[in-house]
């Protein structure tokens, strides 16, 4: 199923786990941040995650195969240029952010933090997961902004979501060893076969939360799908010391954030 017109609201995505913000982010913005993704993919600026990598089904088998250096993401997102901070602060996604977080939000760079790029034959399809998974907050209450910089659909590879899926809870046998949601259990595949994809247009920007459990497939279109993505939380919602999700400092995000400098 495809979901063109979606609910808005901290009502909605308490229910729905995810919302779109249609339009917010204007052309200029948009142009400007695709054409430095560009500049940075050729040649490559890293630091760079590759297919070959992740070893996800699609994905060549390793970096010496053919496209073996696709880049799956750009990382480090928000600290290469003044337009990426910009994107991440814009003041209409904190806005949302601060509403459906009850509070003011901070922008976390240990997560996300990226430019994720589908590249046409060479991409991978992402398993359903949660990407609270391999993240360590004081409460699992994290938000991501996934920025659409061109139409995003299922033939080249949009996110897909399952409603609802951030509110449940799962036994671990439900899911693999990499804890990606097994297909193969009646319970799992009732769900997934009510998974929508998010179809997205240039400015759109989807906010969903990290338990929610998504998806995603191969681009089978011939130019490559762009898509900066960055991960929120509540200021007072602390990262564990000592992981992961504490080695970098957070970035406040506010109505009045200067990205400028």
């Amino acid at each position: 199923m495809e979901s063109h017109s979606l609910e808005y609201g901290p009502a909605a995505f308490a229910r729905q786990g995810f919302v779109v913000l249609r339009g917010v982010i204007d052309k200029t913005l948009v142009e400007a941040v695709t054409q430095l993704v560009h500049e940075s993919l050729d040649p490559l600026v890293g630091p760079a995650e590759f297919e070959a990598q992740v070893g996800y089904p699609g994905a060549p088998a390793s970096l010496d195969d053919e496209g073996g250096h696709t880049p799956r993401r750009l990382l480090h997102a928000y600290a290469r240029h003044a337009r990426f901070r910009e994107l991440a602060c814009h003041p209409a996604v904190a806005a949302a952010l601060n509403k459906l977080l009850a509070g003011p939000a901070m922008l976390s760079q240990c997560h996300h933090n990226c430019v994720m790029t589908k590249h046409p034959g060479y991409s991978s399809a992402t398993l359903w997961h949660q990407d609270i998974r391999y993240w360590s907050f004081d409460r699992p209450e994290l938000i991501s902004a996934w920025f659409a910089l061109g139409d995003e659909t299922r033939e080249n590879g949009a996110l897909q979501v399952i409603p609802g899926t951030h509110t449940m809870s799962f036994d671990r046998g439900r899911l693999d060893r990499a804890l990606f949601l097994r297909p193969e259990i009646p319970e799992n595949a009732a769900l997934i076969d009510a998974a929508q994809t998010v179809v997205l247009a240039a400015g759109d920007v989807l906010l969903f939360h990290c338990r929610l459990f998504h998806a995603a497939g191969r681009n089978n279109l011939n130019h490559v799908k762009l898509s900066p993505v960055f991960t929120y939380h509540r200021q007072d919602n602390l990262p564990i010391p000592g992981t992961r999700s504490a080695e970098f400092p957070g970035i406040p995000v506010s109505l009045d954030t200067d990205v400028e400098t």
